[in-house]
């Protein structure tokens, strides 16, 4: 048995682990019957059912803030894990990121610009396949490509569903969604005000979409990013492998937003030497304020409930209005 399967296998860190990555993952269902959130402030719009080539169909939720119009322009954020988004009453742990409160209340003290929010449920079981960024799986010995498909989030459950293909997940999202989201609703649809944000795998998917589509995203993301990949940070080529592959590919700095934090609590207390190795990267590479900002929320844990407390920093950080130069 390899180090990387005799560390899964040990009980009090999977059982631990496996619990707490559950955090934002539910199953939903392959069409649009899962139940709409409620929201207290806004409007959230249930999409039609879009027929993808690429994903299988499932629930997108579009919060439009209070006052929202079709003579106005508004920047557009994608965020993932969508059934967790708006409304506690309806997720599996009672905790949801509290989107509509924070981001109606930053808008209206005119801290950051118009904006609405595009909130992509994922599909429960296929999570990881879905969000694991694939051209660093891909980069990985054949060997290792399968003892990780071997793995298991608990018995009997294998923590990838099937192949990786989030290569693909990111044509859904801008080959199809953004296209009918630019179409039927009021957006400017231009890089510089189109945003990508996720936590834990979310957090994953979101910096690997600003490194595949530099042209389409203007700024991402990710909190509590999971750099393991698994639950393991032994002898795991994960993280060098993201390592690898944002050294090659990390667009030049001075174009994007990218923003990363981080707990030291619960799933999020194996992420502080791992973001730090990240963060050392982009500074090398000439990242720095304001474009690229990287925090430590000391005394945090991997929850709905941490990521609502701070959603305001990253919502800042991203939307903030554009300066009279960008105009």
């Amino acid at each position: 048995m390899t180090a990387l399967r005799k560390y899964w296998r040990r009980g009090w860190l999977s059982g631990l682990f496996c619990g707490l990555m559950l955090s934002s993952t539910v199953l939903a269902a392959d069409d649009n019957t899962a139940t709409l959130p409620g929201v207290t402030v806004g409007q959230l719009v249930r999409l039609p059912q879009i027929a993808s080539v690429y994903v299988h169909s499932r629930p997108i939720d579009v919060w439009l803030p209070e006052g929202y119009s079709s003579s106005q322009r508004y920047a557009v954020l994608y965020m993932h894990d969508g059934q967790m988004l708006f409304d506690a009453r309806t997720t599996w742990n009672g905790q949801s990121w509290q989107v509509a409160e924070t981001a109606q209340q930053l808008q209206q003290q005119g801290q950051v610009r118009p904006f609405i929010v595009v909130g992509i449920h994922n599909i429960g079981a296929a999570r990881h396949s879905e969000y694991f960024p694939q051209q660093p799986f891909l980069s990985l010995p054949e060997a290792v490509q399968q003892q990780l498909y071997q793995l298991e989030r608990a018995p009997g459950v294998p923590l990838f569903a099937g192949a990786v293909y989030s290569d693909n997940y990111l044509r859904f999202l801008v080959t199809e969604l953004k296209p009918y989201i630019d179409q039927h609703f009021a957006t400017d649809p231009a890089r510089e005000a189109t945003f990508i944000m996720g936590s834990s795998m979310g957090g994953l998917i979101s910096w690997y979409a600003q490194s595949r589509y530099p042209q389409v995203f203007g700024g991402a993301a990710a909190l509590s990013t999971h750099w393991p990949g698994t639950f393991s940070v032994e002898n795991n080529p994960i993280p060098q492998a993201f390592l690898s592959y944002l050294e090659q590919q990390l667009p030049a700095a001075g174009q994007h937003k990218w923003y990363f934090d981080y707990g030291d609590q619960t799933l999020d207390a194996l992420y502080p030497p791992l973001q730090q190795e990240v963060d050392r990267l982009f500074r090398r590479k000439g990242f720095s304020a304001p474009l690229w900002h990287s925090e430590l929320f000391a005394g945090t844990d991997h929850s709905e409930q941490a990521w609502a407390a701070r959603l305001a920093t990253p919502l800042r950080f991203l939307l903030a209005k554009p300066t009279q130069e960008q105009n």
